[in-house]
């Protein structure tokens, strides 16, 4: 932004002293976060109640984000099918995006079990006074494919049904590919559609550090760091289960299956990854997830633009692992003895429930009753442990929210590494440091 400033001013102008603004922008935008999250956090501890006052401005950089999700979802999946110029090559990239999703999802559940089962979170837990909390009965399976086809295409985008999105957008690009030179007018189109939606994003972006700050400030103002004493030991579970599913998983996601360094990969991905833990939403995260994989990973747009959006919406290690280790906490808490059997059918029915969870915050909550089900834990009881969880459920899911975010992009990342539509100067460049 600074950069079109300069250019437009007379020469002898630009020679002059920096300004705020110069000074402002010259600074990488993970670092402008970085310390708004920092910054918040002091003065949400120091403010206390006080912080909800500007809880506005943390809604509002929120709702900014989600402004843009939908459009750019199906702007950008129409597009980048649209790119590929071979429906055939769609379906390739979309195995192989699937299957690597499912394999990363299964190694969190298993992450999480273990840690659970290791550090017993829930035995001794007291939810005698704990007020119950309504759980929504799961979906059945089915129901959640049948919603993958819209009734109405437009009301899906209105609604934000990102899954009927996803679909209805790559039908539009398989049909622009199919009609070859007929269709090049509606490729061009979407082409240039998804260009202004990535630039709208850059704008959205430049409010982050303000509004990472505010919804920090909030957190620690309303909850404060005894949230941590309160579920110590499961918040320990969730911490140590996401950095070892961010740094190793994922860590060998790019170093085995892109063949690429790891350094400026966790260096490009600072943005988004700053945004998930702040926001705690996946699908507030994409547009960023987005930008930082074309410009500071070197990812093509035919690759981000079909692998991240599906990733926003199936691509759940933390909220996998997360319902894991929640299922071993309430067996632990209620007693319920598990067999390797039961152990199996967890892991099983976590791998699927946890692609259904919406990418909202505290949305794996609501796909818990699922998996305690298969272990006979009934809906009265899940009802205690959501009540017991959700007062702290904030802070966690912000620690979660962070592998679900380095899944989608180290996918991404060897996906395209497999299809050579990555530009590895540019992911190897030091851009932004």
């Amino acid at each position: 932004m600074t950069e079109i400033v300069a250019d437009t001013l007379p020469r002898e102008e630009t020679r002059g002293p920096k300004g705020p603004l110069d000074f402002w922008f010259g600074i990488p935008l993970w670092r402008r976060i970085l310390a708004a999250l920092v910054l918040g956090a002091v003065v949400g501890y120091f403010w206390g109640e006080g912080a909800t006052s500007i809880k506005w401005i943390g809604d509002v950089f929120v709702r900014l984000i989600r402004m843009i999700v939908a459009p750019l979802v199906f702007m950008i999946i129409a597009s980048g099918v649209a790119q590929l110029g071979d429906a055939r090559r769609l379906g390739s990239i979309g195995v192989k995006t699937i299957a690597m999703y499912v394999l990363t999802t299964l190694v969190a559940v298993s992450i999480g079990l273990t840690l659970a089962t290791l550090m017993a979170p829930g035995i001794g837990a007291d939810l005698q006074n704990v007020a119950p909390q309504a759980v929504n009965p799961p979906k059945a399976v089915g129901e959640l494919f049948i919603g993958i086809v819209p009734l109405n295409p437009i009301k899906a985008i209105a609604e934000g049904e990102t899954l009927a999105i996803i679909f209805f957008a790559m039908l539009v690009g398989a049909g622009v590919i199919v009609a070859g030179k007929d269709g090049e007018p509606v490729a061009k189109l979407l082409a240039s559609g998804t260009e202004v939606m990535l630039r709208i994003v850059g704008f959205v972006m430049e409010v982050a550090p303000f509004g990472v700050f505010a919804l920090i400030a909030v957190v620690m103002g309303t909850n404060g760091p005894a949230t941590f004493v309160n579920v110590a030991q499961l918040a320990v579970c969730v911490l140590i289960g996401a950095i070892i599913q961010t740094l190793v998983t994922h860590g060998l996601v790019v170093r085995l299956l892109a063949w690429l360094p790891l350094v400026p990969f966790y260096r490009g991905c600072m943005d988004a990854i700053l945004v998930g833990f702040s926001t705690s939403s996946s699908s507030a995260t994409l547009p960023v997830a987005i930008r930082v994989a074309e410009e500071n990973l070197g990812i093509k747009p035919s690759i981000s633009s079909t692998v991240l959006p599906l990733g926003a919406t199936i691509g759940m290690d933390g909220t996998a692992m997360y319902v894991a280790m929640l299922t071993m906490f309430a067996a632990q808490a209620f007693g319920v003895p598990l067999t390797l059997t039961d152990y199996l059918l967890v892991a099983l029915t976590t791998t699927i429930v946890a692609m259904g969870v919406a990418p909202v915050p505290s949305g794996s909550l609501f796909v818990l009753a699922a998996v305690l089900a298969s272990i006979g834990i009934g809906a009265e009881q899940t009802a205690i442990i959501v009540g017991f969880i959700l007062p702290f459920d904030r802070i966690l899911d912000m620690i979660r929210t962070v592998p679900n975010v380095t899944c989608d992009l180290s996918i991404a990342t060897a996906v395209a590494r497999w299809e050579k539509e990555i530009d590895v100067p540019t992911y190897l460049s030091k851009k932004d440091v």
